[in-house]
């Protein structure tokens, strides 16, 4: 797999307040380091990403080229800091790319951020490919973090799904009010709280987004998370 961050680059498409200098930190189900990047360029793998075309526009972003077992992996993106220049903090575009040609699966990808208003929504992005529809959960969570030690969590998410051309796919505030809230049940992903949200769609191939919003304007801590619920390869 290749993970990256994007983060200098993204000024030059209109994101306001992108991160500078970028660090990736990936960790396993330990919570041990197993790699780390700061500018991709310097990585021993730099010239397999770029064969690749996942090299980063920007040499201060970060990317990792990585083989990895069977598990759980937490990805942790930061700015860059030194005694020369102090941490910041800003916008980032975190991605993953299952680089296999045959029996290619995520699982599932979470990804937890701030939840702002605007154009500093939390979003997540996911890429259906092959030729055949695939099941998928999609969740945004809020309350039910703080028993994670989580602070300052998003009260209420609201959760789109749209297309790659923009069109709203689903959408749904409360999950038990989904005409999907039984099958988000029976496959064991239902949140543990009501005013988190939820659906499950089945997607043909393309580009998705999903966006997280708080309810009437509120802000705070989220995740958004992609499950395929598709057979296993």
């Amino acid at each position: 797999m290749v993970v990256r961050c994007l983060a200098y680059s993204l000024a030059s498409y209109g994101i306001p307040a992108a991160l500078g200098d970028s660090v990736i930190e990936l960790y396993n189900v330990n919570n041990t380091l197993i790699a780390s990047n700061d500018d991709w360029f310097t990585s021993n793998d730099a010239a397999t990403i770029s064969s690749y075309h996942r090299d980063p526009p920007n040499s201060i972003e970060s990317a990792l080229l990585v083989t990895l077992n069977p598990g759980s992996y937490t990805a942790i993106v930061r700015s860059f800091s030194s005694a020369q220049q102090p941490a910041q903090s800003g916008v980032a575009l975190f991605e993953v790319y299952d680089l296999r040609n045959s029996a290619s699966r995520l699982g599932n990808v979470s990804t937890r951020g701030n939840v702002g208003t605007g154009a500093s929504i939390l979003i997540g992005g996911l890429i259906v490919g092959g030729n055949t529809a695939k099941p998928v959960i999609v969740r945004a969570l809020g309350p039910s973090l703080t028993q994670f030690g989580v602070t300052g969590v998003l009260a209420d998410p609201s959760l789109q799904l749209r297309d790659g051309n923009g069109n709203l796919v689903e959408a749904n505030n409360d999950w038990q009010q989904s005409a999907e809230a039984a099958t988000i049940s029976a496959h064991g992903k239902a949140p543990s709280n009501a005013k988190e949200s939820a659906m499950a769609p089945t997607l043909s191939p393309g580009n998705y987004t999903a966006l997280v919003t708080g309810v009437a304007g509120a802000t705070g801590t989220a995740l958004v998370e992609v499950y395929d619920e598709s057979p296993s390869p």
